[in-house]
C-alpha cells in the first residue's frame, strides 16, 4: 500500500494552529472564568493533542491498528480519570 505524504503547507498550518492555541492557553490563564477555567483549558489541550496525533503522528491516514491503539489509550485514560475523580470527589464525605 502506498504511503500518503502530506505537503509542507499542511505541516506549517498545523504548526501555526498549535502556536495560536498555545497563545490562547496563555491568554485564558490570565482570565477569571470561575468554574469554567478547567473545562476551557482541557478543551484547548485536547484540541492540541488531537492535532499532534492526527498530523504529526500520521494517524489521519494510519492503519486500523493505529486507530485501535489510540482508542485503547483514550479508554485507559478515561478509566484512570474516573477512578481518580471518584476518589477525589468522595473525600469530603469521609470527614463530615
Amino acid at each position: 500500500m502506498a504511503e500518503r505524504v502530506s505537503s509542507p503547507t499542511t505541516y506549517y498550518a498545523v504548526f501555526g494552529a498549535l502556536i495560536a492555541l498555545t497563545a490562547l492557553t496563555v491568554g485564558v490563564s490570565l482570565l477569571n472564568l470561575g468554574p469554567w477555567h478547567t473545562a476551557v483549558g482541557l478543551a484547548i489541550a485536547t484540541t492540541k493533542a488531537l492535532l499532534v496525533a492526527l498530523f504529526f503522528m500520521h494517524l489521519l491516514h494510519g492503519s486500523r491498528l493505529a486507530w485501535v491503539a489510540l482508542a485503547v489509550g483514550v479508554f485507559w485514560l478515561g478509566i484512570l480519570m474516573v477512578l481518580t475523580l471518584a476518589d477525589y470527589l468522595t473525600r469530603p464525605w469521609l470527614y463530615n
